[in-house]
C-alpha cells in the first residue's frame, strides 16, 4: 500500500453522519486528510469523527463553507455528497454557485480502494453481512485487512477500520447507479433482485447497473443459486449451496438448526471438509460462502479459515438479539424488502420450533413489527409485502420512512395492513413507535418472539421500550 500522504486536499461532507459517508471520512482521516462535515443530527459516527480530528457542524448552512474554506486555505476543497442531499441543500446549492469541486460518495471510495487489494462486496441483498463476514476471516488469517462497511462489524466495534494493510473490503451500494465507479480487484455479486424503484424503471436497468461493475472487476466471484446472476454472467468463481459439480466453492447444508449449520464443504467438485457454521439461517450460509470464497481467491489456506470460522458473527441490526422485556424476546433486523422480510420470518420460526426452548410453555408467537422503507418500495411492492409479513402470527406496521421521498401517491402502512388483513386478521397499523410502546402489554403476550423490521428509525424502538415507564407497569 502506498503510504504517501497527500495533505493538500480537504475533504467536506454533508450528511457525514450516515453509515457509509462516515466510513469514507474515516477513512480519510486514517490516510492523514483533513475532514469536515455536517449533519442535523448527532450520532456515534459524528462523535467517533470529532475525536479523530473532524470538524463538525451541526447545521447545514453556508457559513459552514465559509469557515472551512477560511480554515484551509492552502488546501484544494473537495465537497463530498451521497445522492440523499438535495439540490435545494443550502450547502451544496452555495458549494454549487460557488464552483466548489463536488463530488460524488462514490469517487472518493473508490480512490481510496486504489491503494489496497480490494474485495468489493454487490448485491441486492446481504452486502453487509458479507462484508463483515469477509472483513472477520480476512483479519483474523491475516491480521493484514482494512474495512469499509455500511454496518457495524462487530470485531472492529465500526464500520470503518483504515491500517496500512494489503487487503481493503468495501461494500458497494447500487442504489443509485454509482455502482460503476467501482474497479475492484476482486467483485463479488451476492444476488440480483428488482430494488430501489426511485432510481431504476426495471430488472433490466439494474442487470445493466450490476454488468458495468462486472465489467470493471479484474476477478469476478457470483452467486450461482441465483438464478438472475446465474443466467446473466459469466465467471470462473461460483458459489453455491445447492449444486457441487462445475462449481468453485460449495457448501452443502445437511443440519440446521438455530445455532449453528453444518454442511460438506467442496472445491471444483471434490470434497474438502464438514464445516460448523456458527451463524443461522440459509441466506446467512450463502454470505459465509461466499466470504470462504473470496478468502480463498485471494490465497488463504482451507484451515485457516476453518479455525476462524467459529468467530463469525452478524453485523449491528442484521437479526440482532437485543433483549427480553417481561418474557417477551425481542430482535432488531435491517429487512426492508419482501425477500429480505422472507428471510428473517423464515429464521425467526427456526428459533420457534425449537422444542427444548419452548418445553412447559404457551405457545410461541412470532410477532412481527414493520416499518416500511420509502413510498415509491411500499407502491411498487404491495402484494409482495402483504405476503411475506401476513406469515407471521400477529403483525403491527408503523409509518413509513420516506428517506427524503416526496409521498405523491399520498401512500401510508394502511394499505399494506388492508392487504395483509385478508391472509390474517393479527394486523394493526400505528402511527409510531411511542404508540406501540404505550399499547405494548396488550399487544404482546408473555412468550412473544418479537422481530422489528426496517430500515428507518425503527430501531429507536428497543430504547423506548426500556424507558422505565414501560418496565415499572
Amino acid at each position: 500500500m502506498n503510504t504517501k500522504l497527500i495533505t493538500k486536499d480537504h475533504f467536506h461532507f454533508i450528511g457525514i453522519g450516515g453509515i457509509g459517508m462516515s466510513a469514507i471520512a474515516v477513512a480519510l482521516l486514517k490516510r492523514g486528510y483533513s475532514v469536515s462535515g455536517s449533519d442535523l443530527i448527532a450520532n456515534k459516527e459524528t462523535q467517533g469523527l470529532k475525536e479523530l480530528g473532524a470538524i463538525i457542524f451541526d447545521s447545514q448552512i453556508k457559513n459552514n463553507i465559509d469557515f472551512v474554506n477560511s480554515r484551509f486555505q492552502t488546501q484544494k476543497i473537495i465537497i463530498v455528497i451521497s445522492s440523499a442531499i438535495k439540490n435545494e441543500n443550502e450547502e451544496l446549492s452555495y458549494c454549487k454557485k460557488n464552483n466548489f469541486l463536488i463530488k460524488h460518495r462514490s469517487e472518493i471510495l473508490a480512490m481510496i480502494m486504489q491503494y489496497y487489494i480490494s474485495l468489493s462486496i454487490a448485491g441486492s441483498h446481504g452486502k453487509t453481512s458479507t462484508s463483515t463476514f469477509l472483513s472477520t476471516l480476512l483479519e483474523l488469517c491475516t491480521h493484514n485487512s482494512s474495512s469499509i462497511t455500511g454496518g457495524v462489524i462487530p470485531i472492529y466495534e465500526s464500520n470503518a477500520h483504515i491500517e496500512n494493510t494489503k487487503f481493503l473490503v468495501t461494500e458497494i451500494d447500487e442504489s443509485d447507479g454509482t455502482i460503476n465507479n467501482y474497479k475492484p480487484n476482486i467483485g463479488i455479486i451476492n444476488n440480483i433482485d428488482f430494488d430501489h424503484c426511485d432510481h431504476y424503471s426495471n430488472i433490466n436497468e439494474v442487470l445493466y447497473a450490476f454488468k458495468k461493475f462486472a465489467y470493471n472487476s479484474k476477478k469476478l466471484l457470483i452467486n450461482y443459486d441465483c438464478k438472475l446472476t446465474r443466467e446473466n454472467f459469466t465467471a470462473d468463481n461460483k458459489w453455491s449451496n445447492k449444486v457441487i459439480n462445475n462449481i468453485t466453492y460449495s457448501l452443502i447444508p445437511n443440519d440446521i438448526n438455530k445455532f449453528h449449520t453444518i454442511g460438506k464443504y467442496y472445491e471444483n467438485g471434490k470434497f474438502i471438509d464438514m464445516l460448523t457454521i456458527p451463524v443461522p439461517g440459509l441466506h446467512n450460509l450463502s454470505n459465509i460462502t461466499a466470504a470462504i470464497a473470496a478468502s480463498r481467491m485471494v490465497g488463504i489456506s482451507f484451515n485457516k479459515i476453518k479455525n476462524n470460522i467459529k468467530s463469525l458473527e452478524l453485523p449491528k441490526k442484521r437479526f440482532e438479539f437485543r433483549g427480553e422485556i417481561n418474557q417477551r424476546i425481542f430482535y432488531d433486523d435491517y429487512a426492508h424488502h419482501p425477500n429480505e422480510i422472507k428471510a428473517t420470518i423464515d429464521l425467526a420460526r427456526l428459533f420457534i420450533k425449537d422444542k427444548n426452548d419452548n418445553k412447559g410453555k404457551q405457545k410461541r408467537r412470532l410477532v412481527a413489527i414493520f416499518q416500511p422503507h420509502r413510498f415509491t418500495r411500499v407502491k411498487k411492492f404491495l402484494h409482495e409485502f402483504a405476503e411475506e409479513l401476513s406469515k407471521a402470527d400477529v403483525i403491527y406496521l408503523t409509518n413509513i420512512f420516506g428517506a427524503g421521498e416526496k409521498n405523491d401517491d399520498n401512500i401510508d402502512s394502511k394499505i399494506i395492513a388492508k392487504q395483509i388483513y385478508k391472509n390474517n386478521k393479527n394486523v394493526h397499523y400505528f402511527n409510531s413507535n411511542y404508540e406501540i410502546k404505550d399499547n405494548f402489554y396488550k399487544l404482546t403476550q408473555k412468550n412473544d418472539f418479537i422481530v422489528n423490521m426496517g430500515a428507518g428509525d425503527c430501531h429507536n424502538l428497543w430504547s423506548i421500550l426500556n424507558d422505565q415507564n414501560i418496565l415499572n407497569k
